[in-house]
């Protein structure tokens, strides 16, 4: 999921290998054992050190059929300290449901598309879902330094997560709820019209959420951009909102995986 999210690729244009959606980033790693993936201390500690750091975005590519208390109040918490927060929907057959923490309110619940943009059979669908994003078929990057093809919505999750990191560095003076609306009013429209099960509010859409006319939430909100679409922030050594950092859980259903802290760097 760091590969899709922030791959740099390699090569005299950077045009080989993986690269992410926003790949201007430094990885900051924090390794965690896990056994359960959702409501574990463990996860909720994490997320709760992230938001500590400040983060602007927290991508969970990983979800469980169960809550608890502790994990809802981090993640709400995490919104209530103006962070994006994106978690995968879940992944078929192992769910039936959008799973936790993606189906708790105000979490952008990531749904997946197929190669053709359509909905994808292994995402769950269901009425939490905000946006989608390609889930099947994804090439990244693999642990051993290869890489590899892969397919969930987890994929998806981090696909919408970079997107999320883009907007806020574009627009620094956004609040998390503005940059959802954004993504939310720019996206695609798949389905029915309007918001649906499959496709939320649509397939996330980069040129539009960083280029279109969105009329804010707020009147008071300051949608001044950064100087250039390019301009990523400021430099690692500082936390504020023009430095965006992205906290990624990465995981499987029910089963934990490596914890990772990505700051975008000007």
């Amino acid at each position: 999921m760091a590969g899709v999210l922030a791959g740099v690729g390699h090569g005299p244009s950077h045009d080989q290998g993986v690269r992410g959606i926003a790949p201007d980033v430094t990885v900051l790693s924090i390794k965690a054992t896990v056994t359960d993936a959702f409501g574990t201390p463990t996860l909720v500690e994490a997320i709760e050190t992230a938001i500590a750091h400040h983060v602007a975005v927290i991508c969970l590519a990983l979800g469980g059929t169960g809550s608890s208390d502790r994990l809802e109040k981090a993640v709400s918490d995490a919104i209530k300290a103006n962070v994006v927060v994106v978690a995968a929907t879940g992944n078929k057959p192992e769910a039936n449901s959008v799973t936790f923490p993606a189906a708790y309110p105000g979490v952008i619940a990531a749904a997946g598309t197929d190669e053709h943009g359509n909905h994808a059979a292994v995402s769950v669908t269901g009425p939490q879902v905000v946006l989608s994003a390609p889930a099947t078929n994804i090439v990244s990057t693999l642990n051993d330094g290869g890489y590899g093809i892969g397919t969930g919505t987890s994929n998806s999750a981090a696909i919408i997560a970079g997107a999320a990191a883009l907007v806020r560095s574009r627009f620094p003076h956004l609040s998390a709820a503005e940059v959802v609306h954004r993504l939310e009013a720019t996206a695609t429209d798949k389905g029915p019209p309007g918001r649906d099960d499959e496709y939320g509010f649509g397939i996330v859409n980069l040129i539009g959420a960083l280029t279109a006319n969105v009329p804010p939430l707020s009147p008071d909100a300051d949608l001044t951009p950064s100087p250039s679409p390019t301009s990523v922030g400021a430099s690692a050594g500082h936390h504020h909102t023009t430095s965006p950092l992205i906290f990624v859980a990465i995981g499987v259903l029910l089963i934990g995986g490596l914890f990772l802290t990505l700051r975008i760097k000007k």
